[in-house]
C-alpha cells in the first residue's frame, strides 16, 4: 500500500514506515503531522486518484528533527571587471517519519 502526497508545492511517493524530508512545516520533533492532501491511494485491490485530491485518505507521520541541507554555494564572476560575488544557501527541511495510510 502506497500514496502520493502532496507538501510544500512537491509530490511524494510515500509507504508505512519511509523517512521524507520535505519543506519545513513549523513544528517540532516527536509532533504529530496529518497530511489530507492525497493526490493517488494504491492498496492491494485498488488505485483511487484524485481530482485533485482524495476525500477520506490521510496519511499519518511523526516528525523525527528539523534540519538543514547541505551548503550550495554559486558564485558569479566577470571577466576584466574585477566583479565577483559568492553567495552560499542552506535549505531547511522537516524530516517526517510515516506511520500510517488511513484510506
Amino acid at each position: 500500500m502506497y500514496a502520493i502526497i502532496e507538501s510544500g508545492s512537491k509530490q511524494y511517493k510515500v509507504e508505512a514506515g519511509n523517512v521524507i524530508d520535505v519543506e519545513l512545516l513549523g513544528k517540532n520533533a516527536e509532533e504529530a503531522v496529518e497530511f489530507d492532501k492525497v493526490v493517488l491511494f494504491r492498496n492491494e485491490n485498488d488505485v483511487k486518484i484524485g481530482q485533485p485530491y482524495i476525500s477520506g485518505v490521510k496519511v499519518l507521520g511523526k516528525v523525527v528533527a528539523n534540519i538543514k541541507d547541505d551548503k550550495v554555494t554559486t558564485y558569479k564572476y566577470k571577466n576584466k571587471t574585477n566583479y565577483h560575488r559568492t553567495k552560499g544557501h542552506r535549505q531547511n527541511y522537516t524530516r517526517v517519519q510515516i506511520e500510517a495510510i488511513n484510506g
